[in-house]
């Protein structure tokens, strides 16, 4: 059971497909497995939960 984990900031629903699609063919292709084996969890996080550098990016983005 292979598994993929993105974090990433927000995205909208069409990112998230797009990438669990393209991520999964991606390594199937890579590790020679089925794309029905593959894991794929996308982790958002927003903006005030990001620091960089010890400022919030949501703070930077102002």
């Amino acid at each position: 059971m292979p598994v993929i984990t993105v974090e990433a900031g927000l995205l909208s629903l069409e990112q998230k497909e797009k990438l669990a699609r393209e991520l999964t063919k991606t390594a199937s292709e890579i590790m020679g497995l089925p794309e029905k084996a593959f894991f794929t969890f996308l982790k958002e996080n927003p903006y005030e939960n990001v620091a960089v550098g010890g400022t919030l990016l949501s703070e930077s983005r102002k």
